[in-house]
């Protein structure tokens, strides 16, 4: 009988904050400046003499992150010196925060936060140049928030992974909610760094292993599914000691991990006060209980609210969570839709905003949602009868290209929805005469045959024939 193995995944992520300015210095922070090492001056540089001063908007931005998952300010707070010798450090060592992060505590998505705190981040090393390597040092001292989680159990490792990834996915959007941080995983904004251990005892933990710079959320999930089997096959197969305490990369191309180096402990690290930077008193400095009234409607209040008072598919909603101009957009119809079945209304602009809209937009990029008012007024028609599918989502088509009244475009194209049952009555007959067969076919049993028949109606009425009036005349005739 095979073993049941616990995955336990703890998760560190790096996130750029958007600032005007680098975390120690005056320098430009730009993550979209092309030259390289222009964006750089003594202080980033490291060079003799010069000295950083703190970056109050990046202390404000972590505070708000740290009070938007629940966690706890400190009054006291301080930087430190992280040694180590690389060559995109200039100093040789990296401002940090050790003993005494900006935040601790907190929960988000299923996992317990450790800490938040604050940080510069490195240089960009490039290594596209043959045998030797080149550095921008443009990225030198931007701030950089890292967020450091609890270790979580999970009880297979497909759930672990999905978890760590549904984690990441909820930190970034609260990131944008409150205006801190693009985190652009394509640009290496955000990254996200994943502590993987497997055990049988899910009470004890595993052998710690870290795989580094992950910058997709495919790449979270897969490299974490991926470590997670091949630890449990070494143990499996009596190769526990092969588990060893270290730090492996992720090979997108090949979809497997490798290793890079062992793992350091904070003691390599030689961490100690930053002699160059005051103490920080936050509770003095910030106005905490204002600034927690004024963060902004987070993603979950946002899903509860739109289920609430919308009442419309989970799908749907996650679409508006992702795209929030989409979401404010989608709001402003749905106050306007009226009784009577404004509720069915309601589900009706939605459905044709995250499936004919989106859909329209894939082709047609410079499609835009029209006015609500127009929006409106098409869901309207279409849920009193008065256009049918067909014709609403042609109307759609026609007003997210140039906005004007769907009422003015029926009506001018005789696109309202006929039940003039003479007229309809007409028709009919003359679609039958011209399709015998099919008409024998339905005579003979095969239903399909009808709605082929309401079809080639629908088609000679431009969509303006109502369906279920032309059926009724349809059965009444071929009987």
């Amino acid at each position: 009988m095979a073993k049941t193995y616990y995955p336990t995944i703890g998760l560190e992520i790096h996130a750029e904050l958007s600032t005007n300015t680098k975390m120690f210095c005056a320098c430009k922070n730009d993550p979209d400046e092309e030259q390289p090492n222009v964006n750089i001056c003594p202080v980033c540089m490291a060079h003799p003499g010069a000295l950083p001063v703190a970056n109050k908007k990046a202390i404000e931005n972590v505070i708000k992150v740290g009070l938007a998952v629940g966690g706890k300010i400190a009054d006291f707070s301080e930087f430190d010196r992280k040694n180590y010798f690389y060559p995109d450090i200039p100093k040789g060592y990296q401002i940090s925060q050790y003993k005494y992060p900006i935040v601790s505590g907190g929960n988000l998505s299923g996992f317990d936060i450790t800490r938040i705190h604050l940080e510069e981040d490195t240089a960009n090393n490039k290594h596209d140049r043959g045998d030797f390597s080149l550095i921008d040092f443009n990225r030198a001292g931007v701030p950089l928030m890292e967020l450091v989680t609890e270790a979580t159990t999970f009880q297979n490792a497909d759930k672990a992974a999905k978890g760590a990834t549904k984690f990441a996915k909820e930190l970034q959007l609260i990131l944008w909610y409150l205006g801190v941080s693009e985190a652009n995983m394509e640009k290496g904004e955000m990254r996200v760094e994943a502590n993987i251990s497997v055990s049988i005892d899910p009470k004890k933990l595993g052998t710690k292993v870290e795989v580094k710079n992950l910058n997709s959320f495919r790449s979270v999930e897969r490299a974490i599914k991926y470590e997670l089997d091949r630890m449990a096959e070494l143990l499996e197969s009596g190769k526990e000691s092969e588990i060893v305490q270290e730090t492996r990369g992720w090979n997108e191309g090949k979809q497997k991990t490798f290793s890079q180096r062992k793992k350091e402990g904070s003691a390599d690290y030689r961490y100690f006060p930053e002699p160059d930077l005051p103490k920080l008193k936050l509770h003095e400095a910030f106005d905490l209980e204002k600034m927690k009234r004024a963060l902004s409607e987070l993603p979950e209040a946002k899903r509860a609210r739109y289920k609430k008072d919308f009442g419309i598919k989970d799908e749907d909603v996650e679409v508006y969570i992702n795209d929030p101009e989409l979401g404010t957009k989608f709001a402003a119809i749905a106050e306007i839709l009226e009784n009577p079945d404004k509720i069915k209304k309601i589900k009706i602009a939605s459905n044709f905003i995250t499936s004919d809209y989106l859909g329209l937009k894939k082709t047609k990029t410079e499609a835009k949602l029209p006015a609500a008012e127009n929006f409106a007024e098409l869901v309207n028609m279409f849920a009193e009868n008065k256009i049918s599918s067909r014709v609403a989502k042609d109307i759609l088509a026609m007003i997210v290209m140039k906005d004007e009244s769907p009422l003015k475009i029926a009506t001018k194209k005789n696109l309202l929805q006929s039940n003039d049952e003479g007229a309809l009555k007409e028709i009919a007959q003359k679609i039958i005469s011209a399709n015998p067969k099919v008409a024998a076919d339905y005579k003979g049993g095969k239903e399909q045959a009808l709605m082929s028949l309401v079809g080639q109606i629908m088609k000679e009425m431009k969509g303006s024939a109502n369906p279920a009036v032309t059926k009724e005349i349809l059965i009444s005739l071929l009987k």
